[in-house]
């Protein structure tokens, strides 16, 4: 059955004004009468009329959506800063069209061209290989607004992200503090070329003055729990058993913890655990664990900030800005 669409123009018949009188009103225009207004804004209603949103991006050349390319959609944190980001730009009159790349960079260029193909008016990234920019760069040099949410300084493109580099040194720090001196890192990212957590790791064992090998590297498959749970059995095989354990996400931790509880490895007496992220599920976990915070309401605001700003401007230097995250010490350790 063919759809029929209310028109400005039935508007303008059943309430008796011209058909620019109630565009106006329905755009809130102080120029109409604030009675004249509601009546108008009241038939519409009524007659369940819609706003030709293509008809209006062909006019404005804008569509008032932005992109979201997350690497996992099912990653409880990108959840979180995807629905901060779809509240802050509704408040801005603008909707929020999302993406997975699964990790993969061929979905993660098909997802950029499909975006550019619906004419959003930017784009918000979690790349999926820190190393491999040149795509989002060439989105970026044609004009087209593009914000990373990555800790990628150096990668000539504007970024609005978490200082990985410092939640990693601050994570290390705080088991070394806690005396351990055998600490095992779960982390996937490097299997991208994503260092950053590791690189404020590594800093943490040198400032310390530990030997390199005090922090053992295990990479896992993935960064769900299933994940942790398979790769900290791997860790806590090695001659020379860790007794600390810090994962790069809090998926990898919990996974970590119930094998800890299945192989009866008290927490934090046997193995003192941080995770990454700060979820709910790492509050609630049967050992609360301590977690670096991911601010996703204060990166979600920026990035919300920087993207408008950048839309209809001529390219500019980019513009880095890094969040520092904060330790939330739990039972775990």
């Amino acid at each position: 059955m063919q759809r029929t669409r209310t028109r400005l123009k039935d508007i303008a018949v059943a309430t008796g004004y011209s058909a620019n009188t109630v565009s106006l009103a329905l755009r809130g225009s102080l120029r109409i009468p604030e009675e004249t207004r509601d009546r108008i804004q009241s038939a519409a209603q009524s007659l369940n009329y819609f706003p030709n949103t293509i008809a209006q991006a062909l006019v404005s050349r804008e569509t008032r959506t932005i992109g979201l390319v997350l690497t996992d959609i099912m990653n409880p944190t990108l959840t979180l800063v995807s629905r901060f980001l779809e509240r802050e730009l509704a408040q801005r009159g603008y909707s929020l069209m999302l993406a997975a790349s699964d990790h993969d960079p061929a979905k993660e260029w098909s997802a950029l061209n499909v975006f550019r193909s619906r004419q959003v008016d930017g784009i918000l990234i979690y790349p999926t290989n820190h190393d491999r920019l040149d795509h989002i760069r060439a989105v970026r040099q044609v004009g087209y607004p593009a914000l990373v949410l990555a800790d990628i300084p150096v990668a000539g493109l504007d970024v609005v992200a978490i200082d990985d580099r410092s939640g990693g040194y601050k994570a290390v720090r705080h088991l070394i503090e806690r005396g351990h001196r055998r600490i095992a890192m779960l982390d996937a990212a490097q299997l991208l070329g994503n260092s950053e957590k590791h690189d404020g790791a590594f800093r943490a064992v040198t400032e310390a003055g530990l030997p390199a090998d005090a922090l053992v590297v295990v990479k896992p498959g993935g960064h769900s729990a299933t994940d942790g749970f398979q790769a900290i059995g791997e860790a806590m095989k090695l001659k020379q058993r860790p007794t600390a354990l810090f994962a790069t996400t809090d998926s990898l931790a919990i996974g970590a913890l119930r094998w800890c509880r299945e192989q009866g490895v008290s927490v934090p007496g046997g193995l003192a655990i941080v995770g990454y992220d700060n979820t709910e599920a790492a509050d609630f976990s049967s050992v609360p664990i301590t977690s670096i915070n991911y601010a996703a309401a204060a990166v979600s605001s920026h990035a919300v900030e920087r993207i408008l700003s950048m839309i209809g401007k001529p390219l500019s230097t980019p513009i880095v800005t890094l969040i520092d995250p904060e330790l939330v010490i739990r039972q775990s350790t």
